[in-house]
């Protein structure tokens, strides 16, 4: 049973309609779908791990390409005139070696869920083609927000330096640091999933920053903003590196820029920032509800 707890989190969990249904269940779908007829939907659902996906893979591309073949399949019986956007993945691309990856770029996934990402996506354009669907994806580079489980290494590194700076740790374990990605705010990229629904057409968009970091200078500005050299605190640890990795990962977000006047605006700085940020006023409530005192301050960022 969920706790909803990202939806109380918001603030909004009284202004959501919440209806239970299995995506991987036609049955299921369809029966949802058919009661409440949407004008759009949205479908980020799915086992979301990329690393978990490697110990689950059977679980994850059936949830990720079942699913959204039921959706679509779903508004097609019932001859709705439903929008739908697929939430697809920059693991679809693999490595951009060549260059930031746009819409025209070959996809060469490196992990299970990269895979059914990848099978999704071109789902998606059949029934777009074939069923004159409006169906859309759109190919999101990572997108950061404090309401990530604590698995997603960004979080992770955030939770880390804090416990760290409050002597609760003394040491931070991750993989490699010198995979590169493009990282994004999520609050911006659900506006450019939005835009996506609303433009004229159904048409496939590239959602990203165009700016590339590696993960060692997120960890450095992360510990940075707790006033924590990093190199004192992290080790690597290489049984917690993926089996296959993407070093390189940055998108060409410029048809969205163009087509849907969408333009990323937060990039990874302000991003880390935002996360501290969260993070502390999280400490903070849990303080004040236990009462013991204060969370860490912002020193450095």
């Amino acid at each position: 049973m969920s706790s909803f707890a990202s939806l109380k989190r918001l603030q909004v969990l009284d202004q959501v309609h919440l209806h239970s249904a299995v995506p991987t269940d036609f049955r299921s779908v369809a029966q949802v779908i058919g009661t409440i007829q949407p004008d759009e939907i949205y479908n980020l659902s799915a086992q979301s791990s990329v690393g978990l996906s490697f110990d689950q893979p059977v679980e994850t591309l059936n949830s990720i390409l079942l699913g959204t073949v039921n959706i679509m399949e779903a508004i097609r019986f019932l001859g709705l005139e439903t929008r739908f956007y697929n939430a697809s993945s920059s693991e679809c691309f693999g490595n951009t070696d060549n260059g930031p990856a746009d819409e025209r770029h070959a996809f060469h996934p490196r992990s299970p869920y990269g895979v059914g990402k990848a099978a999704a996506y071109w789902a998606v354009a059949n029934y777009r083609e074939s069923y004159n669907l409006f169906a859309c994806s759109g190919i999101l580079f990572n997108h950061e927000s404090p309401l990530r489980p604590a698995r997603f290494v960004t979080q992770k590194i955030i939770r880390g330096a804090a416990m760290i700076s409050e002597r609760k740790a003394s040491v931070l374990t991750l993989g490699s640091l010198h995979v590169v990605r493009d990282w994004g705010w999520a609050p911006e990229y659900v506006d450019a999933m939005w835009r996506m629904l609303n433009h004229h057409q159904p048409e496939d968009f590239v959602i990203a920053t165009g700016k590339s970091h590696s993960l060692e200078e997120f960890v450095q500005r992360a510990f940075a903003c707790f006033g924590l050299d990093w190199r004192n605190h992290v080790e690597i640890d290489e049984r917690v590196m993926r089996p296959a990795d993407i070093a390189l990962s940055i998108g060409n977000p410029e048809k969205a820029n163009a087509v849907l006047a969408w333009k990323a605006s937060q990039t990874m700085d302000t991003v880390i920032e935002k996360l501290v940020q969260a993070e502390l006023e999280r400490l903070h409530m849990e303080k004040e509800l236990s009462g013991i005192g204060r969370a860490p301050v912002l020193t450095l960022c």
